[in-house]
């Protein structure tokens, strides 16, 4: 216990044990009387002690001429640990409490027997409690089961909108469109136009009717075009026509004039908008 009397206020200090356990607590009463009126300072709720002082409590209790700082603390850790001077401010004077040594042991004895308080009991556990064990993580996979099964059919949406005959028109449409705008027909270019045109349309018969028309010889297409029935008597004939043109032009046998060039390629963009009547006759014809 430390008592100082300085311009007629009293600082106190007072440690209950300076010998703890490990865990245990530990409490430190600071008292201050005769303030007159004075305010007191000191260091924040639950920071007045140093770091291996775990406060487990710090209330104040302040009067008009008295002061009062109870801090209970406990220690974790074995040794011997300082609590420091600490410092409270009176007014505009500053005074310090005296330093504590507190010593913690750990009373556990090396091969002491612990006992449970009562021994385990076996629970036969119900579907009911089953179900409040691991309701949530079921609902959780069923909520992600069902996001799976969102996306899935959304991913299967969209590709089968992006390969639907509507989708597959509109864009071969496009590419005639752009091949025009290049004007190999007005340039005389015809061996440039027949290789784009003969390109697109190959490229639409593969997709738009699943005849692999990228990789067969022409006449190798007009057989399968012939067996697979696929393609309307009026189209295959021009498809047939433009693509042993085309060859023509390719190996330089014939020589296409503008009129030619834009007669064939008018007929490939009646041939890929009437196509959509070709897949209805055929889903018709198989029952699909």
């Amino acid at each position: 216990m430390l008592s100082m009397v300085i311009h007629a206020q009293t600082l106190g200090s007072k440690l209950d044990k300076t010998t703890l356990a490990l865990g245990e607590v530990g409490v430190l009463r600071i008292n201050i009387s005769g303030l007159q009126g004075k305010t007191v300072s000191s260091a924040p709720k639950n920071e007045l002690l140093p770091f291996h002082f775990e406060e487990v409590k710090d209330s104040t209790h302040i009067q008009p001429d008295d002061y009062e700082r109870i801090i209970e603390f406990a220690v974790f850790e074995e040794g011997k640990f300082t609590i420091p001077k600490l410092d409270f401010k009176i007014g505009d004077e500053i005074y310090y409490t005296i330093p504590y040594e507190v010593e913690v042991v750990n009373t556990a004895q090396k091969g002491d027997v612990i006992h449970d308080i009562m021994k385990n009991k076996e629970v036969k556990l119900e579907i009911q409690d089953y179900w409040e064990l691991y309701k949530w993580y079921l609902l959780a996979l069923l909520v992600i089961l069902a996001l799976v099964f969102i996306i899935y059919q959304f991913i299967r949406y969209a590709r089968r909108r992006k390969d639907s005959p509507a989708v597959m028109t509109n864009q071969t449409l496009r590419e005639l469109e752009n091949l025009k705008k290049k004007k190999f027909i007005e340039k005389g270019d015809y061996r440039s136009f027949y290789v784009e045109l003969i390109e697109i349309s190959r490229s639409f018969i593969t997709r738009q009717y699943k005849i692999p028309a990228d990789v067969l010889l022409t006449d190798d297409l007009i057989d399968v075009m012939k067996v697979n029935n696929a393609i309307s008597p009026e189209n295959e004939k021009i498809v047939e026509e433009i693509f042993l043109r085309g060859d023509l032009v390719k190996f330089a046998k014939t020589f296409p004039d503008q009129a030619a060039m834009q007669k064939d390629l008018d007929e490939i963009k009646n041939f890929v908008k009437r196509s959509a009547k070709d897949l209805e006759v055929e889903q018709l014809r198989t029952g699909v």
